[in-house]
C-alpha cells in the first residue's frame, strides 16, 4: 500500500500552482489544434514532392503516443506522486517540441511529434491530478478546478487554428513548436520551486507489462480507425489482421489487470457506479464531440464553399459557450446543481445542438450553424470538468491518478472510434444517394451532377448528425443512472476521511463497503 507524506502550501503557492495548471492545460489544448492549420507550409518546406503522404502520420503520431502513455501516467502518479510525473511530462513535451522545430525532414518531424505526444499525454491528465491535490481538505468535493476546464478548452479551441495559421503565414511554421518553449520552461521552473504535493513514501511496483499491453491495444485500435474504410477496405487482410490483434491484446490486457498486484487500470474501479458510468459517458461524449466538429467543418467547406481558415472561425461560438459555462458553473454549483445535474443538462443540450445540425441543407442560414455550435459549447462545456470531478470525488485516494487518466483514456478512444464510425456512415449514405464516385470528387463536378452530389453529401451529414444525437442521448440515459448527491455524499465523505486518516485504507481493487 502507499502512504503519502503531508505537505503544506501557502495560499500564494496554491494560486501559483493553480495558474501553472491552467497554463499547462492551455498548452495541451492549443497543441492539439495548432498543427492542423499549418500542414501545407510544413510539407512545402520539408518535402514538397512526397510530404503530403505523411500528413496523416504527422497528426496521428501525436495522438497515438499520447493515448498509449495515458494509463502509465495515471499509475505513476499514484506510485511516485503527481509532482514528479507532472515535471517529467512537461519536460518530455518540451523536448519533443524543440526537436519538432529543428526537424530537417518529414520522418524526423513525425518521430519528434510522437515524442511530443508522449509528454502531451500527461499534460491534461496529470495536470487534473495536480489540480485535485492542490485543493485543501475543505475543498475536496468542490473548488474551481472543474469550472476552469470549459474556459481553457474554449479559449484553446478558438486560438489554436488561428495561431497556427498566423505563425505559418507571417513567421515560420517552426514557431508553432518553438512557441511552447518559453511558456513550458517557465511552467517547469515554477513547478520545481512552488509545487508541494503529497509525497509517496511507500515503495510500490509498477505494472509495466500491463502498461505495455494498454499501449499496444490503444495503438492497434487507433490504427484500425485511422486506416479502416479510408486507406484500406474494412475487409482487407491488413484491417482484419489489426482487428484480430486488437481483440487479442484487449483480452490479454484485461487478464493482466485481473491478476497483477498493481494494475495500471484496476478493474475494481468499475464496481463504483460513478466510475463505471462516468467512463462510458466520457467515451460516448468524446465520439460525438469529435464527429460533430469534424463534419461541421467539412459541411462548411464542401457544401458552402468557405475557406478552411474562415471555417475555423465558426468554432468561436462553441468556444464562447464552453467559456460561459466555465464562468457560471461555480455559481450553479452553489445554487444546488449536482454533478449529476450538470451531466444530464450537458448531454441534453449537446443532443439538441446535434439535432439542429441534422436539419442543415445546402442553403440553410449560416446563423443556424453558429447557434447550433453555441448550444453545443454550452452542452459540452458542462461535461468538460464535471465528469473528471465526479470520478475524482469517487475514486479511492490511492487510485486518484489511474481514475483521472482513465477518463481521458476513454475519451480519446471514444473520439477515435467515433471518427471511424461516422466516416463509414458518411461514405455509405453518400454511395447510396450520390451520382457515383466518392465525396472527394465533388470539387471536380459541375452542373446538375455537382448539385446532386451536394444534396447527397448534405443527406449524408444529416445522417451523421442524427447518429451523433443518438449517441449523446444514450449518454443522457446513462447519466440518469448516476447516484444523486444524497446517495453518494455520506459514503464518499466517510471513505475520503478514512483514506486520509489511515494511509492505504482506500487501496486495492476497492474497499468492499464502497462497492455499489
Amino acid at each position: 500500500m502507499s502512504a503519502a507524506r503531508s505537505t503544506v502550501m501557502t495560499r500564494r503557492q496554491r494560486i501559483i500552482g493553480f495558474a501553472l495548471c491552467i497554463a499547462t492545460i492551455l498548452l495541451a489544448v492549443l497543441d492539439t489544434n495548432i498543427v492542423s492549420s499549418a500542414t501545407v507550409p510544413i510539407v512545402r518546406d520539408l518535402d514538397p514532392v512526397h510530404g503530403v503522404d505523411n500528413i496523416p502520420w504527422l497528426i496521428a503520431a501525436y495522438q497515438l503516443a499520447a493515448t498509449a502513455a495515458l494509463p502509465l501516467y495515471g499509475k505513476l502518479c499514484d506510485v511516485l506522486g503527481a509532482k514528479k510525473v507532472f515535471i517529467g511530462a512537461v519536460a518530455t513535451f518540451l523536448t519533443g517540441s524543440a526537436l519538432c522545430g529543428m526537424a530537417g525532414s518529414m520522418d524526423w518531424l513525425v518521430a519528434a511529434r510522437a515524442l511530443q505526444g508522449i509528454g502531451g499525454g500527461g499534460l491534461m491528465g496529470v495536470t487534473m491530478v495536480v489540480l485535485r491535490e492542490l485543493k485543501g481538505p475543505e475543498e475536496k468535493a468542490g473548488g474551481k478546478g472543474g469550472s476552469v476546464g470549459g474556459i481553457v478548452a474554449g479559449a484553446g479551441m478558438a486560438l489554436g487554428p488561428w495561431l497556427g495559421g498566423a505563425l505559418a503565414d507571417h513567421a515560420d511554421w517552426r514557431w508553432i513548436f518553438y512557441v511552447n518553449l518559453p511558456f513550458g520552461l517557465a511552467v517547469l521552473a515554477a513547478a520545481v520551486r512552488v509545487l508541494k504535493l503529497p509525497v509517496r513514501t511507500t515503495r510500490r511496483t509498477i505494472d509495466f507489462l500491463g502498461a505495455g499491453l494498454a499501449a499496444a491495444f490503444s495503438t492497434l485500435l487507433l490504427l484500425v480507425t485511422e486506416w479502416g474504410g479510408k486507406d484500406h477496405a474494412w475487409s482487407s487482410p491488413l484491417i482484419v489482421g489489426l482487428l484480430v490483434a486488437t481483440v487479442a491484446t484487449l483480452v490479454l490486457f484485461l487478464r493482466r489487470q485481473a491478476t497483477a498486484a498493481e494494475p495500471v487500470l484496476p478493474l475494481g474501479l468499475f464496481r463504483f457506479r460513478e466510475l463505471r458510468y462516468g467512463f462510458a459517458i466520457q467515451g460516448l461524449v468524446g465520439a460525438a464531440m469529435m464527429g460533430s466538429m469534424v463534419y461541421v467543418m467539412i459541411y462548411l467547406q464542401v457544401v458552402r464553399g468557405i475557406a478552411a481558415s474562415s471555417a475555423g472561425l465558426y468554432l468561436i461560438p462553441m468556444a464562447i459557450g464552453m467559456a460561459a459555462v466555465g464562468l457560471l458553473s461555480e455559481r450553479l454549483a452553489t445554487a444546488g446543481w449536482s454533478q449529476r445535474t450538470f451531466v444530464i443538462s450537458g448531454t441534453v443540450g449537446a443532443s439538441a445542438a446535434l439535432a439542429l445540425l441534422a436539419t442543415l441543407s445546402t442553403d440553410t442560414s449560416l446563423w443556424t450553424v453558429r447557434i447550433a455550435l453555441l448550444l453545443m459549447g454550452i452542452g459540452f462545456g458542462q461535461l468538460v470538468g464535471q465528469l473528471i470531478r465526479l470520478v475524482q470525488d469517487t475514486a479511492p485516494a490511492d487510485q486518484l491518478g489511474v481514475a483521472t487518466t482513465g477518463v481521458r483514456f476513454f475519451q480519446t478512444l471514444g473520439s477515435a472510434l467515433g471518427a471511424a464510425f461516422f466516416g463509414t456512415v458518411l461514405s455509405r449514405v453518400y454511395a447510396a444517394h450520390g451520382p457515383g464516385g466518392t465525396t472527394g470528387t465533388i470539387g471536380r463536378l459541375t452542373g446538375h451532377a455537382r448539385r446532386q452530389a451536394l444534396d447527397a453529401f448534405v443527406t449524408s451529414t444529416n445522417v451523421v448528425f442524427w447518429t451523433a444525437t443518438g449517441v449523446v442521448l444514450l449518454a443522457t440515459v446513462l447519466a440518469t443512472r448516476l447516484p444523486t448527491r444524497r446517495e453518494t455524499e455520506p459514503v464518499e465523505t466517510a471513505a475520503r476521511v478514512r483514506a486520509e486518516a489511515e494511509p492505504g485504507a482506500g487501496a486495492g481493487a476497492g474497499t468492499p463497503s464502497l462497492h455499489r
